[in-house]
């Protein structure tokens, strides 16, 4: 991967995964793939044919690290 911003292409072909704290039905979460080592992708597990949002994979490591802390 390069720095420039993932097409819709890849987002829409990454494999994604859902968050091991998702409700018992499954249906309330969102998704998370990564592209190469630079990018994350998010979109919302009902809507997978939705919108993504491509967040530099550091920034998204940032805010997870911060939610893990309790500190937002």
């Amino acid at each position: 991967m390069t720095d420039r911003q993932p097409t819709a292409e890849a987002m829409a072909a990454a494999e994604y995964r859902k968050s091991s704290y998702s409700g018992a039905n499954g249906n309330e979460c969102v998704e998370v793939a990564r592209l190469g080592r630079q990018w994350a992708c998010v979109r919302d597990s009902k809507v997978t044919g939705g919108p993504v949002l491509a967040t530099p994979a550091a920034a998204f490591g940032h805010l997870l690290d911060a939610l893990k802390g309790d500190r937002l």
